[in-house]
């Protein structure tokens, strides 16, 4: 077993990810003001309300029921929420705060749905905490029990592929700093010239998805303009997961076709990531390009080679695969908090270089 000592996902934040995921109208922390403070104002700019019940170092010593219930009862009055879900902290779980006894004494009423998750930055992989909010939505009746074990199924093969090929596979990695994208449109240029053939390779997660779609509008344009032959595949399946990843490949589907773009191939959904690769390796390769170009969460692909073009939105991920001589890897470094909130595909720097060079000549 790998002991990794580089920061992490922390899996109060992956079940925050979740609910978000899930429709949950309003999030409510149960623990100190800051705890998940960068990743609860992301989350507030794509749509979900998160508070905090603030918990002070007496609720540590007297409990912080308390508190939690004074936080309920606000967000019922400035809200008048849907739906609302109380998440644990480490501060939470080490007293052992009853999260569930002061949801039933908050009193939120009939016609708002508030279940309690279990969670703390103490278990282990990320993905378990996104396991305990489904299973805690499952409980309530707030998702179906057949979507959240097909979702704990895809989270834990996600933890196994990030532990045998990705950045839980090694024990310490810095952060890369990113080559320019110059050299690898390049050689997409070049390769349209020479009459050859690309194929683009999108393994996307969550809403990475409406940066990443960017590649296929550039280099299908610039299919256009030069020649060759391109063969488009991406996990865009809008028919699976959760509500609201399967609007982002509703999304990112309609306006690649408003673009005149056309996925050759459609290999499952957005959380589906760990598992396609196999899928994907065998339509590329039905294919057979000339050049290969992976955007996303590349290392999901089972089949790659030091020649092929990789686009990662990770430093840390970058500097795995610059560390195994992928030289024409390069980071796509600010994507994650871009697309919050986002409802269209956001410009790609990739992209972007590729369509400057064709502009050129």
């Amino acid at each position: 077993m790998t002991y990794v000592i580089h920061p992490r996902p922390n899996p109060i934040i992956a079940a925050m990810y979740t609910l978000r995921d899930m429709d949950v109208d309003v999030i409510v922390v149960h623990g100190p003001a800051g705890c998940g403070f960068m990743a609860s104002r992301m989350l507030e700019e794509a749509g979900v309300r998160v508070v905090t019940s603030g918990m002070k170092e007496n609720d540590l010593i007297f409990g912080g029921a308390d508190a939690l219930i004074h936080t309920l009862q606000e967000v019922k009055r400035k809200f008048a929420p849907r739906s609302v879900a109380v998440i644990g902290t480490c501060a939470s779980t080490i007293i052992g705060d009853d999260m569930a006894a002061a949801i039933r004494r908050a009193d939120m009423g009939p016609g708002c749905t508030v279940f309690p998750v279990n969670c703390s930055g103490c278990l282990g992989d990320n993905t378990e905490g996104a396991v305990r909010a489904l299973n805690a939505g499952a409980k309530a009746g707030f998702v179906p029990q057949a979507e959240a074990d097909r979702q704990a199924a895809l989270l834990r093969a996600a933890t196994a592929l990030e532990k045998r090929v990705g950045m839980a596979s090694r024990e310490y990695l810095s952060p890369a700093v990113s080559p320019t994208k110059l050299n690898v449109c390049r050689r997409i240029v070049q390769a349209f010239r020479d009459e050859k053939k690309v194929a683009v390779v999108m393994i996307a997660k969550k809403e990475l998805a409406y940066r990443f779609a960017d590649l296929f509008v550039a280099v299908d344009e610039a299919r256009r303009t030069l020649g060759g032959q391109t063969f488009f595949v991406a996990n865009l399946d809008g028919s699976l997961g959760l509500p609201r990843i399967r609007r982002y490949c509703a999304n990112v589907g309609a306006e690649l076709d408003a673009d005149g773009v056309r996925l050759d191939a459609v290999i499952g959904g957005l959380d589906e990531y760990a598992v396609v690769g196999d899928r994907m390796q065998q339509a590329v390769d039905a294919f057979a390009p000339d050049l290969r170009v992976f955007i996303g969460i590349c290392h999901a692909y089972p089949d790659l080679r030091k020649d092929d073009i990789l686009i990662t939105d990770q430093p840390r991920e970058l500097a795995n695969y610059l560390d195994q001589q992928f030289i024409q890897a390069v980071g796509e470094i600010s994507s994650h908090s871009m697309v919050m909130g986002a409802t269209g595909i956001v410009h790609l720097e990739t992209a972007d270089t590729l369509r400057e060079l064709v502009r050129e000549g």
